[in-house]
């Protein structure tokens, strides 16, 4: 059971990094200052395989519908995705990533909508780049640094996830360290030394909890190892840039109630001092952040 007694031990832990500042950016049009301000990211999936159906869109006009929707609700950055993650997904192509995503894109944009685009494809993240979006969805190291030479190139930024293999579709073994945090400092380090050596400047960096622990059929583990992940988080800020983070659902535990994981783990993701919250559940989520900025 997490005890007070266990947020007091990872305080005296890691003290040192308790109070690292994070570079603070503009998101669309909006300014924000991670160190007083949490950020949302809500969710359209345009791939029928994707799980979480609040967020499929299988229309443009239902995908437009539920952008403008986040954008009431609270949300900062809307992500857009064409290719679900669950291993037995269907593979998108490239091309008709960009047929999905593209027309969606140019209104949201037109809209004012803040938008990130979820891809591995150097060709995806450049046509999307061209009609407006303000992030990409960084999901594989393949073509990182071509990736990253086009966000320079349109003035955007870069969610970085942490990857162990070439992208979220060809994950193998996943290593799951007693210390999460250690496993994946050392890879955004070098990640954000490429990426600003060509430019880019606005930097998020995602643990990448929802691409491999599919692979990992303890569920227990699974989770236990999520939640450290969640409440040690803020080591990654040392690096210099706020940390994302996709909220889980540990349905084995939630059942019916499975809407309302990712509350939970919005929670705790406070208490690790994550910055920016990728959540399907916008604003349940939202209500957390702004209760919790009571105290």
């Amino acid at each position: 059971m997490l005890t007070l007694e266990h947020l007091v031990e990872i305080c005296q832990k890691y003290e040192s990094d308790l109070n690292s500042k994070v570079a603070s950016f503009s998101v669309g049009n909006k300014a924000l200052d991670f160190n007083t301000r949490k950020a949302i990211m809500g969710v359209i999936n345009l791939s029928s395989d994707s799980w979480y159906r609040e967020s499929i869109c299988l229309s443009l006009d239902q995908a437009v519908r539920r952008g403008m929707m986040l954008k009431v609700q609270g949300t900062d950055l809307v992500d857009i995705g064409a290719e679900s993650t669950l291993p037995h997904a269907a593979k998108v192509s490239a091309s008709l990533q960009n047929s999905l995503i593209l027309p969606l894109l140019k209104q949201l944009h037109n809209n004012g909508v803040a938008t990130s685009v979820e891809t591995y494809h150097a060709n995806v993240a450049r046509q999307c780049l061209q009609v407006g979006a303000d992030f990409i969805n960084l999901t594989g190291q393949q073509a990182n640094k071509e990736i990253y030479q086009q966000v320079a190139e349109f003035n955007a930024g870069v969610i970085i996830c942490y990857v162990q293999g070439k992208n979220v579709r060809e994950v193998g073994d996943f290593d799951f360290n007693e210390d999460p945090i250690r496993l994946m400092y050392d890879y955004f380090a070098k990640e954000i030394e490429l990426a600003t050596s060509v430019g880019v400047e606005k930097i998020f960096l995602d643990s990448g909890l929802g691409f491999y622990y599919k692979n990992l059929k303890d569920s227990d583990q699974r989770i236990r190892f999520q939640m450290q992940t969640f409440l040690t988080g803020f080591r990654l800020r040392k690096l210099g840039f706020p940390v994302c983070q996709a909220l889980p659902h540990a349905f084995e535990y939630f059942g019916e109630e499975v809407r309302s994981a990712e509350s939970f783990f919005a929670f705790l993701a406070v208490l690790g001092k994550i910055d920016l919250f990728r959540t399907h559940e916008v604003a349940k989520v939202k209500g957390v952040l702004d209760t919790l900025e009571l105290f």
